[in-house]
């Protein structure tokens, strides 16, 4: 089996997870055009595009956004392999696994703050869509979005969200949607949420969108509307920050209540560990402001 440099695949997971050469570059002490030379050699290597590139402007493509997600995934792995061979250094370990989209939009740039407020905690962050079984797998906490149904873990409820559709402003030259009966014309991106609960509480009889690509991860269904493929049904903890940073714009003030909540799941023998109930009683806290400031907007 004939593998890409480690170096290669390094600077690439980096590029992607940032969207941003110079932000990689500053992450893994390297330069810009280190980071460069070892994507499009990893590129070439592959022989398949990773980014767009407008100018010093990239996006990851939607097959590089998939091989980054693999590699992040290998990565955590190697850490944890790694981090089992070395004697305790006394400091507190806490493994969190959470689902995609929620780790990249919510967790990721929050949790700098459970870090400086718990410097003796050592985090390591697992993205998997995978439900995976906590406690064989020695994870002290999995965020899970669903019905609160986990048989045999101790549960707590976080927080609820809606859907509503979400365009890039850039979408047909600007002429979005002005009303919802407008949806009828537009592109409408699929994914595992069906559009029929908000189509009810916005009063349209439409039918549900066939055919075209069926986004399993949300962040890549984001990304196909920032990139101006269509119209996306989106949740909203998971958007608002793209929405504030004006990729996105929120379509209409209508949405639809999901029927799956954020829960904070632990198994039993990990629940009264000191680190996951500092990080339960944090993530609650960041949940509290969080709710605040969409009731605010």
């Amino acid at each position: 089996m004939r593998l890409p440099s480690f170096q290669q695949l390094r600077a690439f997971e980096a590029a992607a997870r940032h969207e941003n050469f110079s932000r990689a570059a500053d992450e893994l002490h390297l330069t810009h055009g280190a980071i460069s030379h070892q994507v499009r050699a990893l590129e070439q290597e592959l022989g398949a595009p990773l980014f767009v590139r407008h100018g010093r402007n990239v996006k990851v493509t939607p097959d590089g956004l998939k091989f980054a997600q693999v590699l992040a995934r290998a990565f955590n792995d190697i850490a944890a392999g790694a981090e089992a061979l070395r004697p305790d250094r006394g400091s507190l370990r806490l493994t969190v696994s959470s689902i995609p989209s929620f780790a990249a939009h919510w967790l990721a740039p929050r949790l700098g703050r459970f870090i400086e407020r718990h410097p003796d905690v050592e985090v390591q962050l697992l993205a998997s869509g995978q439900l995976q079984d906590l406690e064989r797998e020695a994870i002290d906490v999995g965020i899970r979005f669903g019905r609160g149904q986990y048989p045999g873990m101790v549960v707590d409820r976080m927080m609820g969200d809606m859907y509503f559709p979400a365009a890039s402003p850039n979408y047909r030259g600007g002429a979005l949607p002005a009303t919802p009966a407008d949806l009828a014309h537009a592109t409408l991106l699929r994914s595992n949420e069906p559009w029929q609960p908000w189509f009810r509480a916005a009063g349209l009889n439409l039918p549900e969108p066939a055919g075209g690509v069926m986004f399993e991860d949300l962040s890549m269904l984001m990304r196909a509307a920032m990139d101006g493929e269509g119209v996306a049904l989106v949740r909203h903890v998971v958007a608002t920050q793209k929405i504030a940073d004006g990729k996105l714009v929120r379509l209409f003030d209508i949405g639809a209540p999901s029927l799956s909540d954020y829960y904070f799941v632990s198994p039993p023998s990990a629940a009264a560990k000191p680190q996951v109930r500092a990080f339960r009683a944090w993530m609650q806290e960041e949940m509290t402001l969080f709710a605040a400031q969409l009731r605010r907007s």
